[in-house]
């Protein structure tokens, strides 16, 4: 098969489209396109720190604009089309590819070779008593939160870190791992319990699936949302690292015409480039310059970027989280999120919601040194800002830190008129 040639700028734009990303922003009323966007990303990744909002509906936010949280929620607690399990982390996945994670649930402490896993595996053995009664727990009573069991362990979990001792959290942790328990709804933050048999719908096909097949479906569920990607962008995304096999997986795929290869431009030898076949009409009509383009923000852990080598390689920007980075050694702030401006990520805002007096501080904004100098961009950085505002009931913007020079006569009043 002849490869495709797509230039850099092609490859982005592909990638963007396949993301949701592309188009002017979304209005309100867009029910129904949630499950559109969740369909095509397969996971959105759960992360506790919420300093303007937890990462999962900052995702949803970037891609639908302003959206009702009530949909999720239904989606996740009521018709049960989705849950939480872990992808390329602790995220929320689709009912539909429960097969998909079966293999993990299987083989989570099963043959482990990994030291940390050996010491997980036989605390898990040590400890039979505390299992048992967390499902006997659940078993009569119904959903729990994690302080709603007894502590019943022979033997302490112990780590270097905030876990030792937590017991409960540590035998919570393997049984979801394991597909034993599930999360079946939320109090507040915390997460309520129940045995995976009265969580999953009747509908689900729990019927264990050969390796090939899992690494087939998850493949081309990745290169779909990816828009183009290299072998190791399909590892690195939805159940990362979880594809043996894949390189004979995808020479198959590529003999039935279901990848397709790309060429490049600049792209070394060594690097092999696909496309979906049923992006295949979405990839000429950018060819051809039928695209438009968004400005938004995007949360540090949004898929688009999740990966950060495949970031740094389709897009020149250097992104790594500072949440651990001590605060006289950040270069940006503590929560970052990057600029996403048409085909190239520009620059990125550090924002800070103060919910009681509905403020979104701005701890700097900043630019990429190739970032477009021009009033209309800085007009639409501030709209995106004030559009995150609005979506975060925020009443008014500040901004307390460093702002681009060439940004400032058009970005300041924007935020300024917010409220």
């Amino acid at each position: 098969m002849r490869p495709i040639e797509l230039r850099p700028e092609h490859a982005r734009r592909l990638a963007i489209s396949c993301q949701h990303l592309e188009g002017p922003w979304p209005s309100a009323g867009n029910h129904g396109r949630m499950w559109e966007v969740l369909r095509t990303l397969r996971c959105l990744q759960l992360d506790p720190i919420d300093v303007v909002a937890h990462s999962h509906l900052l995702v949803l936010w970037s891609r639908l604009g302003i959206y009702d949280r009530q949909e999720l929620e239904n989606l996740l607690w009521k018709e049960r089309r989705l849950f939480e399990y872990w992808a390329h982390a602790a995220s929320i996945v689709l009912t539909e590819d429960y097969q998909l994670h079966q293999v993990m649930m299987r083989g989570y402490l099963v043959d482990e070779q990994s030291v940390t896993r050996q010491k997980i595996a036989d605390w898990f053995q040590a400890n039979t008593a505390l299992r048992d009664s967390v499902l006997e727990r659940l078993r009569d009573t119904g959903p729990q939160r994690t302080d709603g069991f007894d502590d019943r362990a022979a033997v302490a979990w112990k780590s270097g870190g905030w876990s030792s001792g937590r017991n409960v959290d540590r035998m919570l942790d393997i049984l979801w791992t394991q597909g034993a328990i599930m999360v079946s709804g939320r109090s507040g933050k915390r997460r309520l319990w129940d045995l995976s048999e009265r969580c999953l719908p009747t509908w689900v096909d729990r019927t264990p699936l050969p390796e090939t097949d899992i690494v087939t479906r998850a493949a081309e569920h990745s290169l779909r949302a990816l828009g183009v990607a290299r072998k190791k962008d399909i590892e690195q995304y939805f159940i990362r690292s979880r594809y043996p096999g894949l390189a004979d997986v995808i020479a198959r795929l590529v003999d039935e015409g279901r990848f397709v290869p790309v060429a490049l431009e600049g792209a070394s030898a060594r690097e092999r480039w696909y496309v979906h076949a049923d992006r295949l009409p979405l990839t000429e009509r950018i060819v051809g310059g039928d695209w438009t383009p968004r400005t938004t923000l995007l949360s540090p852990f949004d898929n688009l970027i999740c990966h950060r080598e495949r970031t740094a390689r389709l897009w020149d920007f250097d992104f790594r989280s500072e949440i651990y980075v001590p605060k006289s050694k950040r270069r940006y702030g503590y929560y970052v999120l990057p600029i996403l401006h048409g085909d190239a990520l520009i620059g990125r805002v550090a924002p800070r919601l103060d919910r009681t007096s509905g403020t979104l501080t701005l701890e700097g904004v900043f630019a990429e040194p190739a970032a477009p100098t021009g009033k209309a961009t800085a007009e639409a950085v501030g709209k995106a800002v004030t559009a995150l505002a609005t979506f975060l009931g925020a009443r008014r913007i500040e901004h307390e830190g460093p702002v681009p020079a060439q940004w400032c006569d058009a970005l300041l009043p924007e935020l300024a008129a917010h409220g």
